[in-house]
C-alpha cells in the first residue's frame, strides 16, 4: 500500500458505505439495508487519506462455521495502489487468527478480482459447486 494511506479497523459509516459500492462498481444498497446490516459486521477494515474514507471490506458471517468477504471496494482514482490488496490481506489475517479449525470462509469474485483473492489462498469451487444468489426487490 502506497504512503499517504492508512488501513483502520473500523466498520464503515452508512454513507461511506453505500458511497462507495457505486463508485467502485458494485451494486447499490438502500439505507434501509445498511442500517440494518453494518452493525452486525463480524469484521471490517476501511482505508483513509486526508481523513476521507477511500477503501473498504467485510466480513460477514455466523462467526464459528461459515465466514464470507464482502464489499470489497476502493474508489477508482485509488485503485492500482495495492489498497485492495492491503484490504483483503487484512480481512484474511483475522480470518486466520480467530475463525476456527473448518471455517468455510467464501467470496463471490467479480470480473477479474479474481486474480487478487487467490493470492489469499482462495480457488474457484467451480465444477463441484456454483455459487448462487437472488436480489429481495
Amino acid at each position: 500500500m502506497e504512503a499517504g494511506y492508512e488501513l483502520v479497523v473500523e466498520v464503515p459509516s452508512a454513507e461511506d458505505y453505500r458511497r462507495l459500492r457505486v463508485v467502485s462498481g458494485l451494486s447499490p444498497k438502500s439505507a434501509e439495508a445498511a442500517a440494518a446490516g453494518l452493525p452486525r459486521t463480524l469484521f471490517a477494515v476501511v482505508i483513509k487519506t486526508g481523513g476521507q474514507v477511500v477503501g473498504m471490506g467485510r466480513v460477514v458471517g455466523d462467526g464459528g462455521l461459515f465466514f464470507q468477504v464482502v464489499d470489497i471496494a476502493v474508489e477508482p482514482q485509488h485503485q492500482g495502489r495495492g489498497l485492495g490488496k492491503a484490504i483483503v490481506g487484512r480481512l484474511v489475517e483475522h480470518l486466520r487468527a480467530t475463525a476456527p479449525v473448518s471455517a468455510y470462509v467464501s467470496l463471490i469474485a467479480d470480473g477479474d478480482a479474481h486474480r487478487l483473492y487467490e493470492q489469499f489462498g482462495f480457488k474457484p469451487t467451480a465444477p463441484a459447486s456454483i455459487g448462487m444468489a437472488f436480489v429481495v426487490r
